[in-house]
């Protein structure tokens, strides 16, 4: 079973300890019923998770302190995976930017939306490079970077030099 499912089951109890039934469960970790309840006794059985029932219709989940201690250390790994994934963006548009000066422009344009404009515009800035968000104007040389949620088309960027996708750059 992936642990994924588990704690996201978890965490929406810690966070709705009175509101959510096993049918929300299921329907919010994308689950049947049936292997939201195999996973709810799974957690009372590892003893993250406590289990009361109400009356006949009625069932309480409450989380652990062992549960919440689980909940913790995934979402401590996931901030420092978060962490390293910034700096290795950081490091790498930082080099971009730097092969681009070097390479004599003076500008650069971010084509699409892109969740890394903040990094890519100040680095840009500390560079030396003015980034442009509509077209630069025509005296002035400038590298394009295609967003990682931007597709051109084929004949939009052969044989270019001047043109770098973030998605590759990232990876």
């Amino acid at each position: 079973m992936n642990i994924d499912k588990e704690l996201e089951i978890l965490e929406n109890i810690y966070h709705n300890p009175h509101q959510v039934s096993q049918r929300d469960l299921a329907q919010i970790a994308g689950l049947s019923l049936g292997m939201t309840n195999v996973i709810l006794k799974r957690l009372a059985g590892k003893g993250l998770l406590t289990i009361k029932k109400v009356n006949n219709r009625n069932i309480r989940y409450a989380v652990s302190p062992k549960g919440i201690e689980a909940i913790t250390r995934k979402s401590y790994r996931y901030f420092k995976r978060t962490i390293k994934n910034v700096v290795f963006y950081r490091e790498s548009i930082e080099t971009l930017m730097d092969r681009i000066r070097e390479r004599d422009y003076t500008g650069l344009i971010l084509v699409g939306q892109s969740d890394l404009d903040f990094m890519v515009e100040h680095l840009a800035g500390k560079a030396g490079l003015t980034l442009h968000k509509q077209d630069p104007p025509p005296q002035e040389r400038v590298f394009t970077l295609y967003s990682e949620s931007y597709l051109p088309d084929q004949e939009e960027t052969a044989d270019r030099e001047d043109v770098v996708f973030l998605q590759d750059l990232l990876m």
